[in-house]
């Protein structure tokens, strides 16, 4: 099933098991409806932005199209605008035409919103974990101000904020009701084994390890300096090493492949250098919710990162769309060509 390609599907799959955990075996104080309202809010969030950011893309579609046609019929003079130059051989060019229309309407027959459902269910899931609230109101803040955020706020159609992080952050400073509480997990060894077997099965579909491996490796060298300097016993540096929160947020936030920088070399300094904020701040300022506020305050960094250090963007369709294309290897060129320019730019804008 192509269900499986995607990497996201993984990640639900172990957001909503880390979620009954947390209920069952924390005595979590968190609603059912709670957890409702966060699902509800994202998906409704991420439906409308769909469906307004899809008018202006099939807009500058109309456009383009217009513009192509134009040409080809004053350019060629031939008046077969629908047809293209150079293919009649051999007959390809009498099946175009229906190709394309086939193309369109399968596009059509699909929408981005279906595509981009999974990553409103992880954000959702994401926010349900972390987030408290004593209002419902709250969480639908956190909920549409990070979906909102991928639409929004963008640089050369990459959005700048990790969606969930931005959602709650907003929660924090928008509201007086709202609290992450990065101790809710506790350090007992057996949730640190299963959060490191379930995000290094994400990560390693996902291919970003090296920024998890960057960020701990970063924070576990500062905080063992700071613990030889104090004279302190080595439990005190793995208890603070083995919060849930923290290798959540490593294994789950910190990867996000849609926010962090392209390549490789700038990933590795980014992550190192929200490693330094976060180590800044929850021991010279005493923020529990360090991590969060680090990704915050250096996320626009990685724009400046690709500019740098540029490298591919990823998408996360990439594994589905390679396992359809080997399954529709047999259609006809034309119809694939039409309708992979069009995905592309759905895809990249609305995930």
């Amino acid at each position: 099933m192509l269900l499986w390609h995607d990497a996201r599907t993984y990640q639900i799959l172990f957001l909503a098991l880390f979620l009954m955990i947390g209920l069952g075996t924390r005595d979590w104080t968190l609603q059912p409806g709670m957890i409702a309202v966060a699902i509800a809010t994202c998906v409704l969030t991420q439906w409308v932005m769909v469906a307004v950011s899809g008018q202006g893309v099939k807009g500058r579609r109309q456009k383009a199209e217009g513009k192509r046609q134009a040409a080809e019929q004053g350019g060629e003079g031939w008046g077969w605008g629908k047809f293209k130059a150079f293919s009649f051989y051999p007959l390809a060019f009498s099946l175009q035409p229906s190709a394309h229309r086939k193309a369109e309407a399968s596009y059509s027959l699909q929408p981005s919103f279906l595509s981009s459902l999974p990553s409103a269910l992880v954000t959702s899931l994401g926010l349900s974990i972390l987030v408290r609230a004593d209002h419902y109101s709250t969480m639908v803040l956190a909920c549409v101000a990070a979906i909102g955020s991928k639409f929004l706020i963008r640089v050369q159609g990459k959005h700048i904020f990790n969606p969930g992080n931005f959602g709650i952050v907003a929660a924090l400073m928008l509201t007086s009701d709202a609290w992450v509480s990065p101790g809710q997990w506790g350090e007992e060894g057996w949730y640190a084994l299963l959060f490191l077997s379930c995000g290094g099965l994400v990560l390693r579909r996902v291919g970003r390890w090296d920024t998890t491996v960057a960020f701990l490796g970063s924070y576990a060298v500062l905080e063992a300096i700071r613990n030889v300097l104090l004279g302190w016993t080595w439990d005190v540096w793995a208890h603070r090493l083995m919060s849930g929160s923290l290798l959540m947020f490593s294994l789950f936030m910190i990867t996000d492949p849609r926010t962090i920088p392209n390549a490789r070399i700038g990933r590795l300094l980014w992550a190192v250098a929200i490693a330094l904020l976060t180590f800044f701040l929850r021991n010279y300022l005493f923020l529990s919710t360090a991590v969060f506020w680090a990704l915050f305050a250096l996320a626009p960094l990685s724009i400046l990162i690709d500019a740098v250090f540029p490298g591919d963007r990823f998408v996360w369709s990439d594994g589905a769309r390679e396992a359809e294309g080997a399954q529709e290897a047999g259609e006809a060129e034309g119809a694939q060509e039409a309708g992979e320019a069009e995905e592309r730019e759905m895809t990249a804008l609305v995930t």
